[in-house]
């Protein structure tokens, strides 16, 4: 299993891990439910994709808080 680290804004991968990792050692079990369903998806051959921000949009953010108003995330799959 892969799991792929993705920009949830601008789609640029950010990294990837191979094998097989547990929710704790890819600290998901932080997350709620809500977010974990919002920032994880899998695909058919059981790969893992976890939405993050890249460091340029987190960047973009910062200095344009008003782009926190836009939906963002309707484009995740």
């Amino acid at each position: 299993m892969t799991i792929h680290y993705q920009c949830r804004h601008c789609q640029t991968k950010v990294g990837q891990l191979e094998g097989r990792h547990t929710s704790e050692q890819l600290g998901l079990h932080h997350l709620t439910e809500e977010e974990r369903a919002s920032m994880v998806t899998y695909n058919d051959s059981g790969d893992m994709t976890i939405h993050v921000i890249c460091e340029d949009c987190h960047e973009a953010y910062i200095r344009n808080p008003n782009l926190y108003e836009l939906d963002v995330t309707s484009h995740i799959q």
